[in-house]
């Protein structure tokens, strides 16, 4: 569905598009990087206006998110192409299309809230692919959301502007931000960024000033991001820009462009956790590793155990009141 998009300016004969960092200039009967947004008639439209090309009822730890509202499900739905272009994205057979190239189902803010009571999900993701790009769409449906009492989350890259931020931000709860590398060229050979990473960092701290929940995720893939030395620097990162939020190192598996490196194995995610926890993170996770122990949540003072997952599965809770039962620690965790 074509829609006048919300966020953008004139600059001379162009259209600055305002939604995210690469402020793409789209001069008359183009389209900017995320081929989402045509410039016509002197006015910038968005394309995937309630396109929706995947749609499902998530475990809420799927996001991963393991702090907010463990255990509940939400209404997940994302629709077509991305602000990156990263050649080892699991998600590439959605987010590297144009448009017209599949096809996606119409689904109004309207029918997306009904849809997510009628499934009993505490919360809305939008997800798959980077919700930034589908700004009009997140904005009318969130904030129709919260009307009706859910919660918004966010499954992104970071790769968001500070305008387009703005105007969300009375409207998201939980955001699950990607960050996929401290290396400075990382972005630039595997993502097709022209920045690093400094625009999920802000993002981040942007977000937990206004005092949302914020979870990051680092997918470790071999050679690109798994040395001793990338950990500890994402980890000193985090915890100077960030403070105590929680961190997932995940596995990687050949996918897409990058089938010639292997996968992460489960020794390479386990010494990330123990440099993070060494470096002062206290709630650090391994992800895509099903049954692992490190997908459990413990007590950062006695080590308890406190939440029990297997995968995406709450298994067994073991709080009092936010608290650890055994030394009555508060664990930042929102029910």
């Amino acid at each position: 569905m074509r829609k006048e998009a919300r966020l953008y300016k004139k600059v001379n004969e162009n259209l600055r598009c305002e939604v995210c960092p690469r402020y793409c200039l789209i001069p008359k009967g183009s389209k900017g990087f995320c081929k989402t947004r045509i410039h016509e008639d002197g006015k910038l439209y968005t394309l995937i206006y309630a396109e929706v090309s995947s749609l499902n009822i998530d475990p809420i730890e799927k996001k991963p998110l393991f702090h907010f509202l463990p255990g509940t499900k939400s209404f997940s739905i994302g629709t077509i192409s991305c602000n990156l272009q990263c050649k080892y994205c699991q998600n590439w057979d959605i987010s590297h299309r144009d448009t017209g190239e599949i096809a996606t189902q119409e689904i109004t803010p309207e029918n997306a809230v009904k849809m997510a009571k009628e499934y009993g999900c505490k919360s809305i993701s939008y997800t798959y692919n980077e919700p930034a790009i589908w700004f009009e769409f997140v904005y009318d449906t969130a904030k129709l959301a919260h009307e009706q009492g859910l919660k918004n989350v966010l499954k992104t890259n970071g790769y968001i502007s500070k305008e387009a931020l703005k105007e969300l931000m009375p409207f998201i709860d939980a955001v699950s931000i990607d960050l996929k590398s401290v290396r400075k060229d990382f972005y630039q050979k595997l993502c097709n960024s022209h920045l690093s990473y400094e625009p999920a960092i802000e993002t981040a701290k942007e977000l937990i000033k206004n005092k949302k929940h914020v979870e990051i995720v680092n997918l470790v893939i071999p050679t690109w991001n798994d040395t001793d030395e990338d950990f500890k620097k994402l980890s000193k990162l985090i915890l100077k820009e960030l403070g105590q939020v929680p961190l997932h190192f995940t596995a990687f598996h050949p996918t897409h462009k990058l089938t010639d490196v292997p996968s992460t194995s489960v020794k390479t995610l386990e010494k990330a956790r123990e440099i993070a926890l060494k470096e002062g993170l206290k709630f650090v996770y391994v992800g895509n590793v099903p049954g692992h122990e490190y997908e459990n949540t413990y007590c950062p003072k006695c080590g308890n155990l406190l939440i029990k997952r297997n995968g995406f599965d709450v298994m067994k809770m073991n709080l009092k009141d936010g608290k650890c039962p055994k030394c009555n620690t508060k664990v930042p965790i929102m029910f």
